[in-house]
């Protein structure tokens, strides 16, 4: 059995390309596979948060992403009916974030891997995981014109998304899962500026947002619980429209608005699978997914593809053995993405918040620090364990005490 690659990596969309990238950045033999050619569109909430902003950064690829005309997002507003949060998603260091087209981003994320030396086959279905004892050791499958190969590597990499075919292989444990709670359509809207904005809007068991992207066009995704998917899916443009007169103001906007493309939408289920074993590693939606109502998926893409291709590294390197430094992968990845998994999931239900969240969020509105400071937990750019630590949220309240005494003063 010869082993023409050290890594193979199903999928090379937003986990996948740069977990190849990365590798291959290191001096190792990667092959990244996809069912997909780009460029090429695929179900997305689209936003690259701030600190994801940073990873293409570091990358060396935030300025190709910048070249295409994606324009940047430096406000984010929550509009909850009687009040809203605008604030700053980023830091000085990484102030904004963008929205870019799938088949922008993808694309951009492919080439980078191919430019690093990583064997990019497009157009490519896995049709069997190999798999030799209990060791995962390559995979078999066909390109759209050609016959069926088998390669082989030290290690597969499953960054195949929710139904990963390499996770259905190897079986890992499921824990934390939560069902779908969230259902979610949008569409492409021209002439409906945002002026830099990422806009959310709450109501009574209904959300939505926009946020603008490439060419001119705005992004509005909308969500209403999951029990009213199979019923609202029976029209979901009437729904859709619905749900956005439920801000009258947005809803003005919108009907001098032209719809550009046909609706898009899904309803994802929410869990942590262990993302390694004998021979396989997963990365990205594969290993760890969220609900889409807080737009995680891109920046978690990128931490696990960084987090990853570190302790590929470490172990194909011969510095640690594969389960020490793949533990320690998956030790990083959930302590990591642990509370905005539960903070995503409490959002996803769309219940009216608790009393004492309402409290939090009346304290926020009109100071423009803890503004800032709810923006940048919504961004991921601060933990949410961060924000809602006694000491500052303390802090929200005194401030919030000391500006009504001010103004009855």
């Amino acid at each position: 059995m010869g082993k023409a690659f050290d890594a193979i990596v199903m999928g090379a969309r937003c986990a996948g390309s740069p977990t190849a990238m990365l590798l291959a950045r290191r001096g190792y033999r990667v092959l990244a596979v996809d069912r997909a050619s780009f460029p090429s569109d695929t179900v997305s909430t689209h936003l690259v948060h701030p600190p994801a902003v940073n990873a293409l950064s570091r990358w060396g690829l935030l300025d190709r992403l910048v070249a295409t005309g994606c324009p940047p997002i430096h406000t984010y507003a929550f509009d909850f009916g009687a009040f809203t949060i605008t604030g700053a998603p980023g830091t000085d260091k990484d102030a904004v974030a963008y929205c870019p087209r799938r088949t922008i981003l993808d694309k951009l994320l492919v080439d980078a891997a191919a430019e690093s030396g990583a064997e990019i086959r497009q157009g490519f279905v896995v049709e069997e995981i190999m798999i030799e004892g209990e060791r995962v050791v390559g995979i078999k499958g066909r390109s759209k014109h050609g016959g069926a190969v088998t390669e082989y590597a030290d290690v597969v990499v499953g960054a195949d998304g929710r139904h990963s075919k390499l996770s259905e292989a190897v079986h890992p444990e499921q824990y934390h899962e939560k069902p779908p709670l969230l259902a979610g359509y949008y569409s492409y809207w021209r002439g409906l500026p945002t002026d830099g904005r990422f806009e959310t809007y709450v109501r009574d068991r209904r959300a939505f947002a926009a946020m603008p992207t490439h060419d001119d066009l705005t992004l509005v995704i909308v969500g209403w619980p999951y029990a009213e998917f199979a019923e609202n899916k029976k029209d979901i443009e009437g729904n859709y429209l619905k749900t956005i007169e439920q801000a009258p103001d947005f809803a003005k906007r919108l009907r001098s608005a032209t719809r550009e493309a046909p609706f898009a939408g899904a309803a994802v289920p929410n869990y942590f699978r262990k993302p390694y074993g004998p021979g396989w590693a997963l990365a990205g939606d594969a290993g760890y997914n969220r609900d889409f109502v807080t737009a995680q998926g891109i920046l978690d893409a990128f931490r696990d593809a960084e987090l990853c291709a570190t302790a590929l590294d470490q172990s194909l390197s011969g510095a640690r053995p594969f389960e020490e430094a793949m533990g320690e992968y998956q030790h990083t990845r959930d302590a990591r993405a642990g509370a905005m998994y539960d903070f995503t999931c409490e959002l996803a239900t769309l219940e009216p918040p608790p009393p004492e969240l309402q409290r939090i969020l009346e304290a926020v509105h009109g100071n423009q620090a803890a503004m800032d400071g709810f923006a940048r937990l919504n961004a991921g750019t601060i933990s949410p364990t961060e924000f809602f630590a006694p000491e500052n949220v303390e802090a929200i309240f005194a401030a919030a005490a000391a500006r009504a005494q001010r103004m009855s003063a």
